[in-house]
């Protein structure tokens, strides 16, 4: 491919088209503070191949890897075993160049998989379609407050305080835009999910509402309740899911009467890698499909009735015009969604339902030997494999004394999550997954009697 470098008149030409006088014109909606007024500081203007991988490395090593230590993050990122199988699959050539079929009609091997992993989908969520992936689980969510919005013509989210506050903060940044109302609230520390308060939020003006499930906080709510209290005022329910392995074990959302189900699919096939490449997953009842955003691959038959897959639906505004567009921020994480599909492959039903048992005996096992420690409260009444314990201390400060002194990642604090809401300081989210061993869960426990001695 050749290189074609702008020519000072091809911008002069460009900024005259779009009518902005200068380049610095088109960030004016950056703040002033953020932008650079120079060259970044510290950064030195050229060095060798050879420097730069060295000083890389050594920014490297100061992380710490999720597999050299007990580890027991979660809220909303999951370490999972993924099979070497999984990596040597999707590294094959004909998988690792192959993304977007935007010509499908010679991409069958990408329809293919496409296809399959939206059965997976679809089925994994208990709904009757799924789309061909999405960005991640947070612009997912987003995605259904505008689907809703779009069926019910209204305006008004109600958000669960439970819902996890990056997926919040990105609906409401989003609805900037939109004009849609977003009634948020923060989470309560109880056994429970207020079910009966986030009832009582929804009025005949709302379009949707938005409930996580297993929530912020690990507990599991029986979304039926919500749903039938959504319908009665016209409004859809929206599940969010960023732990699609409680899937193999407890009731989908479809099956209580979500009517959207979205969530994150990084557990399954992709891994944590730092915080992405990550993976949207989508589905819906057959009856909105056409307000569904993203691409959707259908099978069919050839001219000689030979099995084939052609993009039945695609309403991004890549391929439509882009005022009649379900959306303008979607795409398939083509690579992850296979990834996702081949892990799912690899363990069937079966074995689906064998890794989620697993994740639950472990963390009840872990819930019940923390609990026994002086300091330290188990809130919940029902978990997969993720649970809150209320400390008696900070529990930000814990984490990072125990990542520190102990080489041992604690969990998430909900001060770090929320960190204006001082009620919440002394909350610990504790993920546990088969990659937990019970020595690790020991010396976790034996970590927190020590410092909250």
């Amino acid at each position: 491919m050749r290189y074609l470098p702008l020519t000072d008149q091809c911008r002069e030409t460009m900024l005259q088209t779009v009518g902005a006088p200068s380049i610095d014109d088109l960030f004016v909606d950056v703040p002033e503070e953020a932008r650079l007024d120079g060259p970044i500081h510290g950064l030195p203007m050229h060095a060798s191949e050879m420097a730069v991988e060295r000083h890389m490395v050594k920014l490297a090593e100061q992380n710490m890897p999720a597999t050299h230590r007990p580890f027991f993050l979660g809220a909303g990122a999951y370490r999972h075993h993924i099979p070497a199988s999984v990596d040597h699959i999707i590294q094959r050539g004909e998988f690792l160049t192959s993304y977007t079929p935007y010509q499908p009609e010679i991409a069958q091997g990408t329809l293919q998989v496409l296809f399959e992993f939206q059965t997976q989908v679809a089925k994994l969520y208990g709904c009757d379609v799924a789309n061909a992936s999405m960005y991640d689980g947070s612009t997912a969510c987003w995605e259904a407050v505008a689907m809703a919005g779009r069926i019910t013509r209204k305006k008004r989210a109600v958000i669960s305080g439970a819902l996890h506050p990056h997926y919040t903060q990105v609906v409401k940044t989003m609805a900037r835009v939109t004009d849609d109302v977003i009634a948020d609230a923060s989470p309560s520390l109880q056994g429970a999910p207020d079910i009966e308060g986030l009832v009582g939020r929804i009025d005949d003006q709302t379009s949707c509402v938005v409930v996580q499930y297993p929530d912020i906080l690990g507990r599991l709510s029986d979304l039926s309740v919500i749903a039938e209290a959504a319908h009665e005022m016209g409004a859809l329910l929206i599940a969010v899911v960023t732990e699609p392995v409680a899937l193999g074990a407890v009731k989908s959302p479809g099956e209580m009467g979500a009517d959207i189900v979205v969530g994150e699919g990084q557990s399954l096939g992709v891994g944590l890698q730092f915080g992405g490449p990550y993976l949207g997953l989508f589905a819906t009842r057959k009856k909105f499909v056409r307000q569904m955003p993203g691409r959707l691959c259908g099978e069919t038959e050839d001219a000689d009735g030979k099995r084939s897959y052609v993009l039945t639906l695609a309403t991004r505004e890549q391929h439509i015009r882009r005022e009649k567009a379900t959306s303008n921020i979607c795409t398939n994480s083509g690579l992850c969604a296979l990834a996702f599909s081949v892990h799912m492959t690899l363990l069937g039903e079966t074995g689906l339902r064998a890794l989620a048992a697993e994740n639950h005996r472990l963390a009840a096992k872990a819930a019940d030997r923390l609990a026994k420690v002086p300091g330290v409260t188990l809130l919940n009444d029902s978990f997969f494999n993720e649970f809150t314990l209320l400390l008696d201390g900070d529990a930000r400060s814990l984490v990072r004394r125990l990542a520190d002194e102990k080489d041992m990642l604690a969990g998430v604090s909900l001060g770090r999550l929320y960190p204006d809401e001082p009620g919440l300081a002394n909350g610990l989210l504790v993920n546990v997954t088969e990659t937990a061993t019970d020595e690790d869960i020991e010396d976790l426990a034996r970590a927190l009697e020590e410092d909250l001695a």
